[in-house]
């Protein structure tokens, strides 16, 4: 099946005690055993498995071309799920251009216990190359990344990382599997923040990891996921499966108003420079077209004046909403390096926007007012 059919089939089936054509929300925490002991439903308690839990599972997996997916209750328990894949003494490379909060991990959980990283630019190959150890057992990066929408060559780096050993764990949020699919192009793990996209309106809370290959590795996430107990609630993956049916649609309506809205800003007098990887100005558009197909709803730009200036942006648009995340239906824009803290690397003058599903003339409008604003 096709993407788009398999976001609204994908593990659905009819309700076989009710006919329901809807999937039922099952609230249980426990489950009856047979007479023999035995668990004849496959589920016996909430914390180790639900149905609403493994629909969701079943569908993103068909969706990333994964043997497997493990659903979390946050987008940062999921990384923290493949971190706990690692070992003392073992060694990670992550992306320098990566969410704050998957850095804040690696220096302050994962150091303690003798897990160590190294930041690389994971868009320089040469550069990631010359950062490998004898220890180095997994490569992160994002792609586009968080928040300056740069690029890394996914089959490229997969290729290298498995040279050496290790597994390449990529966080799609931002692209989603309907515009990009990491597994297919080498990666051994994709991790989705579920809060974003996925879930697409603004409501509930989720993380999940994908793994390409049956065997140890996704044994290992799921392990962690049951033992470690941060699942989500039946009723968040309920509204996480519903809200999937409409992922292609949703993405690729907001993929094509990010492109307008990037080619006005890039064409303004009052914007420094635009991160949109959709642009023929982007340093990495040709690696965009080949593997994406289409360059998302996500995007950045700076504006002259440092953070002062791009607060008073944000502090002018009417229509945007000045908030954290991103994915939802509802246009967004934040001022990063604030809410990143005194360690951030990201630009003073940069804000981040996430596009919605308003009219473009409509968003346009309102940051180009926001822009005029002395």
């Amino acid at each position: 099946m096709k993407l788009d059919t398999l976001a609204v089939h994908a593990a659905k089936t009819i309700d076989a005690a009710t006919g329901a054509v809807a999937t039922p929300l099952v609230l249980s925490t426990t489950f009856e055993r047979a007479e023999d002991g035995s668990y004849p439903q496959g589920h016996f308690y909430g914390r180790c498995g639900n149905p609403n839990r493994e629909q969701l599972e079943q569908a993103l997996a068909a969706l990333e071309g994964a043997a497997g997916a493990c659903a979390f209750s946050s987008g940062l328990q999921a990384v923290l799920a493949v971190f706990m894949t690692l070992r003392p003494g073992d060694h990670v490379l992550v992306g320098d251009d990566c969410y704050w909060g998957t850095r804040k991990q690696l220096r302050t959980l994962l150091a303690p216990l003798g897990i160590l990283h190294h930041v690389v630019d994971t868009t320089d190959i040469a550069a990631v190359a010359a950062a490998f150890t004898p220890t180095t057992r997994l490569v992160w990066t994002e792609s586009p990344s968080n928040p300056q929408l740069r690029l890394c060559d996914i089959a490229a780096l997969a290729r290298l990382t498995h040279a050496h050993g290790a597994q390449l764990a990529v966080d799609n949020t931002f692209a989603t599997p309907v515009l990009q699919r990491p597994l297919t192009l080498g990666a051994d793990l994709v991790m989705h923040s579920t809060t974003k996209y996925v879930g697409g309106h603004s409501d509930v809370t989720g993380g999940l990891v994908a793994v390409r290959e049956p065997g140890a590795l996704l044994e290992a996430v799921r392990a962690f996921q049951v033992d470690g107990g941060g699942v989500p609630s039946p009723f968040d993956c309920w509204l996480l499966r519903r809200s999937l049916m409409s992922l292609p649609l949703r993405v690729r309506a907001q993929s094509a108003t990010a492109l307008q809205v990037a080619t006005m800003l890039s064409h303004h007098r009052a914007v420094e420079q635009v991160f949109y990887p959709g642009l023929s100005s982007h340093p990495q558009h040709a690696l965009a077209r080949q593997q994406m197909s289409a360059f998302g709803g996500m995007l950045s730009f700076t504006v002259p004046g440092g953070a002062s200036a791009a607060l008073a942006v944000a502090a002018g648009v009417r229509l945007f909403t000045r908030a954290t995340s991103l994915g939802g239906v509802e246009s967004l824009i934040e001022h990063r390096a604030s809410v990143e803290g005194p360690e951030s690397l990201t630009p003073a003058g940069l804000l981040r926007v996430s596009i919605g599903l308003e009219d473009v003339e409509d968003l346009i409008d309102d940051l180009q007012a926001a822009l005029a604003t002395p």
